[in-house]
């Protein structure tokens, strides 16, 4: 069974992954839940209805994250193609330059420190086997590694993460039951996605293996930068065309 680096580091740290795509739901959770909640502040500076808050938040709830998977997608999609594109020329160059290529080999493995008859031998097993010859040259001399996920699950996950962890901030506003009062919904929304914001900040440490501690308090701060700014201009603004 085959058991890739990310796995391996995993276990040697004592963590053990959730699922491949953990990555991609953090960071499109991140991203969901900032500009959601900088949407919803915003609207609070600007002392907008609740009509006018669950409008706003989720035409950007879904135009947002649909842009980033499409983004995410694509971008995945490119190194993809771009890595098949260098592939191909590596074995059209072993096919036509067989010598050129050889000795690329022998001045890649010299470089590492082998040398005389070991050095050879290193040189001989790999030009032995063709595709081995193009893998050893993606990797060794392009420092190119094919991606191994689908880039329909990244934009798929990076979508789903986007809608259920963007959506946290708007629903103070969409369960608001007789609560009529904007700056109550307003603080009610600041804890729920400060919530969203913790959890999300512990799985990218998670991801990331970094300090728990600094990774939680890095996504508050991003959150409550954004959503500041957002206040302030909405504020601004209401006053100026008020």
């Amino acid at each position: 069974m085959r058991i890739d680096h990310d796995h391996r580091e995993g276990v040697m740290h004592g963590y053990i992954p959730f699922q491949e795509y953990l990555g991609e739901f953090v960071y499109g959770g991140i991203d969901g839940a900032v500009t959601t909640f900088a949407v919803v502040a915003g609207a609070a500076g600007a002392d907008l209805s609740i009509g006018v808050v669950l409008i706003l938040g989720f035409a950007n709830l879904l135009a947002d994250g649909f842009s980033m998977s499409v983004g995410a997608y694509l971008s995945t999609k490119s190194e993809r193609d771009n890595y098949e594109k260098h592939r191909r020329i590596e074995y059209a160059e072993v096919d036509t330059i067989p010598e050129v290529e050889r000795e690329e080999i022998r001045e890649i493995y010299q470089a590492k420190g082998f040398e005389g008859e070991l050095l050879e031998k290193v040189v001989d097993v790999i030009t032995a086997d063709r595709d081995r010859w193009v893998d050893t040259m993606m990797k060794e001399e392009l420092n190119m590694i094919p991606e191994q996920k689908s880039p329909v699950k990244i934009g798929a996950v990076t979508y789903l993460s986007f809608l259920v962890v963007g959506i946290i901030p708007l629903l103070a506003y969409l369960f608001q039951g007789d609560s009529q009062d904007m700056n109550q919904l307003f603080f009610v929304s600041c804890l729920t996605t400060s919530v969203a914001f913790i959890l999300v900040g512990w799985l990218k440490a998670y991801v990331t293996q970094t300090s728990r501690w600094r990774a939680v308090a890095e996504t508050l701060f991003l959150g409550a930068s954004a959503a500041a700014v957002a206040y302030f201009v909405g504020d601004i603004l209401e006053r100026w065309l008020a």
